[in-house]
């Protein structure tokens, strides 16, 4: 097997390459035709789930995707025949393969088998995607499935199901409940006028004070009118309420309830009152609307997919025929030829782009670390770029700082980066427009920027612009291409490099910049000199990074060791004082929000004790007024920084140190 099936799933290449092929229909690997193992080669570099079936017994090659479904019965089923593999579904996959091997085409969404796995009968579902395989001569020798596993997803909608069932079930309890007791969640004068009750799992914002507008205090308002339309309905008819909603929660946030109630009706038939509950239902609604978003992706990415992979293969089919004529003289032939090669490079380009996402985010990426000069970068990347800049017309400005800026990565990915930030730039940018790539240095850090004047980005887009397979509005003409797959790869490359990468925009038609932050070596000269200050020592610090938040304290500690600094972490304030005080760190990063005593409070300790008393303390608060500011420093911090921190003012306030104005007591 090659080394692109390698790449794809390196166990089952060595699985198939060590195969005793011999005891099968097919013979040796080393007598297999070229085009059967170019089939192999590219479903075993697949990351999709899949198998080749061979003969109209559907001896078995399959990927590494498709051994995870095969449970226990990998890697024995490797070479095997389906009705051997799964006796349990071979009727099946008897009438599948005949059809397949007759030229169909298939597809089965959401069909259900019951299959033995890992020793186990159990349901499951899949989409099942069945192509005939042509060999070098046109006849039909195989069928390629591809198998999308959607048990997981079915059996979460059948649990939703359920969920649902169930909550009929308590809502006819409550009814029958509310005819036996008045002591429930809350009770309602009976034109919901008034709350006279509120018990129960509070959350929701208090209203237990009658009120006439008590449902007005804890309903958002673009809401409102959805739901006096709903409560109008249930006095009118004298039914039962039932509507999931957003509410107001006892923190201030926006959640999701489910409120129900029941009309009592007094002996002439008029309701007496109302009596019901609430049910907290906001992580159901947030996973229903990430299940929502993904399914929507896949499905985008999917057409998307398919679209591009259509667009080349169009003149690739009509260059076949043309050459199948046979009446082309030899300048036809050349012309048909190249029409075929440009096209196979194009389809090889997206394939590349969907192994080289699958690659990176599983880790299998390995860099070649070099020393490089982010300037030779740039210049490497505007050469790869220029035709498309060119081809459209673009003016690029190229603004390169004077001093040198020596880093560590590997070239050709980082080109890559580079390249593809200016690609997207000369694609989402009108003919005519204007690209401006600057780079400098920022306190130990290679700041590479990639600006234009296209056609932007929406606030909601910039969110989630570096996610996977998410695109601007797409056109039906699909005049700029591409698989949304370019700035997840720039972000994870960027990061196996020990940098960040960001976007910004002022909004849709406003341009965009791109800026990739990569750390220099410590020779890097041009940092900007402190401000005359007790300064501290020309060396790497010692930082106690003081949050309750675990994971942001140790991702700040390892950016700031990624900057040659020692950190420690400590998750409370006392814990920190006793540290301090044993451990003399040089530097304090102090988020304000502690739970033992806040941050102002451990800055006041600090400046009181004679042995931490001259260290320099950064404030980290999700707080950001002029009079949040002027507490911190009043308090006895340096330097005020608001969440998410950025690199660049971290950095600025560990290197100016204290500051001029406060006195070293």
């Amino acid at each position: 097997m090659t080394s692109s099936a390698a790449d794809g799933g390196s166990t089952m290449t060595a699985l198939v390459a060590n195969h005793d092929w011999e005891a099968t229909p097919l013979g040796p690997i080393s007598k297999w035709p070229p085009h059967l193992r170019g089939v192999v080669d590219a479903l075993l570099s697949n990351p999709a789930p899949g198998a080749l079936l061979l003969g109209p017994s559907g001896l078995l090659i399959y990927n590494q995707g498709y051994a995870a479904i095969c449970g226990n019965k990998h890697p024995a089923a490797l070479g095997r025949t389906l009705e051997e593999t799964w006796p349990e579904v071979w009727e099946f996959n008897r009438a599948v393969l005949a059809a397949g091997l007759a030229g169909r085409h298939q597809v089965f969404k959401g069909a259900c088998f019951a299959l033995e796995r890992d020793g186990v009968l159990r349901d499951s579902w899949f989409d099942l995607f069945y192509g005939p395989v042509p060999d070098a001569r046109g006849k039909i020798v195989g069928v390629l499935a591809t198998v999308i596993e959607i048990t997981d997803r079915v059996e979460a909608e059948q649990l939703y199901r359920e969920q649902q069932t169930e909550l009929d079930l308590v809502r006819k309890r409550l009814e029958a409940m509310s005819r036996a007791s008045f002591d429930l969640t809350y009770r309602m004068s009976p034109d919901w006028s008034q709350m006279r009750q509120l018990e129960g799992r509070g959350f929701l914002r208090d209203t237990s004070d009658p009120s006439q507008v008590w449902v007005d205090d804890y309903i958002p308002e673009d809401e409102r009118t959805r739901v006096h339309e709903a409560i109008a309905r249930a006095i009118r008819d004298k039914a039962v309420f039932c509507l999931e909603h957003r509410v107001k929660r006892l923190d201030g946030s926006e959640g999701w309830t489910l409120s129900r109630a029941v009309p009592m009706l007094d002996g002439d038939g008029e309701i007496s009152e109302w009596v019901g509950a609430a049910s907290d239902i906001s992580v159901r609604k947030a996973n229903e609307e990430r299940l929502k978003q993904a399914d929507q992706r896949k499905d985008e990415f999917l057409a998307m997919l398919a679209h591009e992979l259509r667009n080349p293969l169009a003149p690739v089919r009509t260059a076949a025929d043309l050459l199948q004529t046979g009446r082309l003289q030899a300048p036809d032939v050349q012309r048909t030829s190249a029409v075929i090669g440009r096209q196979v490079s194009h389809m090889t380009g997206l394939i590349d782009d969907l192994l080289d996402v699958s690659r990176v985010t599983r880790g299998l990426v390995q860099i070649e670390i070099e020393p490089l000069q982010v300037t030779d970068l740039v210049l490497d990347a505007v050469e790869q770029a220029t035709p498309l800049i060119q081809a459209r017309n673009h003016r690029l400005r190229l603004e390169l700082a004077p001093e040198e800026m020596p880093i560590s990565g590997d070239r050709k990915r980082l080109v890559q980066v580079l390249s593809n930030l200016l690609n997207n730039a000369a694609k989402y940018t009108p003919p005519g427009g204007e690209i401006a790539v600057r780079t400098g240095v920022s306190y130990g850090w290679a700041n590479i920027e990639v600006r234009d004047n296209g056609i932007g980005m929406s606030a909601e887009l910039g969110e989630r612009a570096f996610d996977l397979f998410v695109q601007g509005e797409r056109t039906p003409d699909r005049a700029t291409g591409g698989l949304g797959l370019g700035l997840p790869l720039v972000k994870s490359l960027v990061q196996l490099h020990g940098g960040t990468v960001h976007c910004v925009s002022e909004g849709v038609g406003k341009g965009s910049c791109f800026t990739v932050c990569l750390p220099c070596h410590r020779a890097c000269a041009s940092e900007p000199s402190a401000p005359a200050r007790a300064a501290l020592p020309d060396k790497p610090l010692h930082i106690l990074i003081v949050d309750d938040n675990a994971d942001a304290a140790e991702m700040m500690g390892e950016l700031l060791q990624l900057s040659g600094h020692r950190t420690s972490v400590e998750l409370g304030a006392h814990a920190a004082l006793e540290r301090g005080r044993r451990e003399l760190p040089e530097a304090y990063l102090i988020d304000i929000g502690l739970p033992e005593m806040d941050g102002y409070a451990v800055a006041r300790a600090l400046r009181a004790q004679p042995a931490t008393a001259d260290a320099l303390l950064v404030a980290l608060t999700g707080y950001g007024q002029d009079n949040d500011r002027a507490q911190a420093l009043a308090a006895g911090f340096d330097a005020h920084l608001i969440k998410p921190v950025e690199i660049a003012p971290l950095m600025d306030a560990l290197a100016r140190g204290r500051l001029n104005s406060r006195s070293a007591a």
